[in-house]
């Protein structure tokens, strides 16, 4: 490995060149490809500095959600001021949500042109993991690639670490392009999946570079949960409907390419899609590749697979190591203003398939807060998948909380996709075809299908008692179940839940 001509730094003398209200870049999508000795000796500094009286937090920008070791880390060290795009750590989401720490929540693909354009001021700091530098400037990332380009070209400093638990090879998969400011953009040459147009190296002027600091360490993926009876009853709906969307022939025989979410929702329509012998071989047009994939991509029904990170667990991630003569041909990563550029996802007619915390009858879908005011992670990349799509699909449970909650709302208090963009709604209850409905037409389908029938009769009393418009809404009874919720601790106080959770 060529390092020689940077110097090498332990992880204390690193952070000491970061100081209090500094702008600090991190590699990391997916919660991988972060680097991960660097920040907890930042969080460590933090503590020290806090218990000598004096002030230090930081403003953190990623690719998207960066693990434990910078927003968990970080925000336990309370050494975060500001952050964006996208965070997935308990403690941040607390801060957060507390107004302790100002949250910039955006769409993914926006991050580099929004950096590069000097939109959140001077970046003072990158700090990225690779597998390699060369002493000219190449910096081969390691399992995310996500905005570290942009960063890497941006920042005035830069330190390294450098990751030797990762293969080397994972620069087979890479595929890196920078685009330039308008108005001199030109189309992508990218007319499929697994279309390579760029370079499997990020770039970066020898002379910012501050130093080298080695690791040694794995990512760090918590294990998500199987799929349950109610995201299995979801994907059952799915595959339902794309195969008479196949047999109608609004979907080619060979398919489309797929983009799927993360969760157990997301999980099980993956495996249903595995699973059906009626759904052929298929391309994944991704965010993230996670376990699944890598799992599917085995079993030969995946054939090919572009995402901005390797989001695997420890044992995923050792099968595709020991196996790259078979994963470099059919995985891509990519920077995320490709990953998730709204052009590329229309030109492949991507059908897309996102989890959302509760929908409105008429298909508005929030994504990202809970009763409009709480943060869970983000939008992420939904909504760039949900409008830009061939097919956009919108899944959630009808009730959750044993029924306390119906997902089914007449308004949703905060709104990502909004009804323009949302197509198709599924839940454990059956699926909504929207195409081509006026607005009642699309409340009656989404209450008739989607609603849990403990709260049909409910939705149906709402719309009769709405001022009659374009869109039907009672402003004064709109977010009644909201507050019933926050009021009482259930959506509908006097419903017999015992009954409902054994129907």
């Amino acid at each position: 490995m060529t390092h020689s001509s940077f110097p090498s730094l332990s992880p204390e003398e690193a952070v000491a060149h970061i100081s209090d209200g500094a702008t600090v870049a991190f590699s990391g999508f997916g919660n991988v490809g972060a680097p991960k000795v660097i920040p907890r000796a930042l969080a460590a500094m933090a503590r020290k500095q806090h218990m000598k009286g004096e002030s230090f937090k930081i403003r953190v920008l990623s690719g998207a959600a960066s693990g434990v070791d910078i927003d968990e880390a970080l925000a336990q060290a309370r050494a975060i001021s500001w952050r964006a795009p996208y965070q997935a750590a308990a403690t941040l989401r607390k801060q957060i949500n507390r107004q302790e720490v100002e949250y910039v929540d955006m769409h993914l693909s926006h991050v580099p042109q929004t950096v590069s354009s000097g939109f959140f001021g001077k970046v003072d700091l990158a700090v990225i993991e690779a597998t390699e530098i060369t002493p000219d400037g190449r910096v081969y990332l390691s399992t995310s690639i996500g905005a570290s380009p942009t960063y890497l070209k941006c920042a005035d400093r830069v330190l390294i670490e450098i990751n030797r638990f990762h293969s080397p090879r994972l620069r087979e998969m890479v595929d890196i392009s920078t685009m330039a400011p308008p108005p001199h953009r030109n189309p992508f040459p990218m007319l499929d999946t697994m279309t390579k147009f760029g370079w499997s190296y990020a770039v970066v002027d020898p002379k910012k570079v501050i130093g080298i600091v080695e690791s040694d360490e794995p990512d760090y993926i918590d294990p998500t949960d199987p799929p349950d009876d109610i995201s299995n009853r979801i994907a059952e709906q799915v595959i339902r409907f794309l195969f008479d969307e196949i047999h109608a022939r609004r979907i080619p025989e060979a398919f489309l390419p797929v983009q799927v979410g993360i969760g157990a929702v997301a999980d099980g329509v993956l495996a249903a899609l595995g699973k059906n012998p009626y759904i052929p071989p298929f391309k994944l047009y991704n965010l993230v590749i996670h376990d699944p994939v890598i799992e599917l991509m085995e079993q030969g029904k995946i054939v090919a697979a572009s995402g901005s990170s390797l989001s695997l667990s420890s044992d995923a991630l050792k099968r595709v190591y020991s196996r790259m003569d078979f994963f470099v041909p059919r995985i891509v990563l990519r920077p995320q203003e490709i990953s998730n550029h709204p052009a590329v996802i229309r030109r492949l007619g991507v059908i897309a398939m996102n989890a959302a915390l509760e929908v409105d009858i008429y298909g508005n879908a929030n994504s990202s807060h809970l009763f409009g005011t709480d943060v869970v992670n983000g939008v992420g990349g939904s909504g760039e998948f949900t409008r830009n799509s061939y097919l956009p699909i919108i899944m959630c449970p009808s009730i959750a909380k044993g029924g306390k909650i119906s997902c089914i709302v007449p308004m949703a208090p905060h709104i990502d996709s909004n009804e323009h963009s949302v197509q198709i709604v599924v839940t454990d209850q059956g699926l909504a075809d929207l195409r081509g409905l006026g607005p009642m037409q699309r409340a009656k389908a989404i209450i008739d299908n989607c609603a849990h029938p403990a709260y049909r009769d409910y939705l149906y009393r709402y719309l009769e008692r709405s001022r009659v418009g374009h869109i039907r809404h009672n402003l004064r009874e709109c977010f009644e179940l909201h507050r019933n919720f926050i009021e009482h601790g259930a959506m509908l106080p006097g419903l017999d839940l015992a009954e409902l959770s054994s129907s």
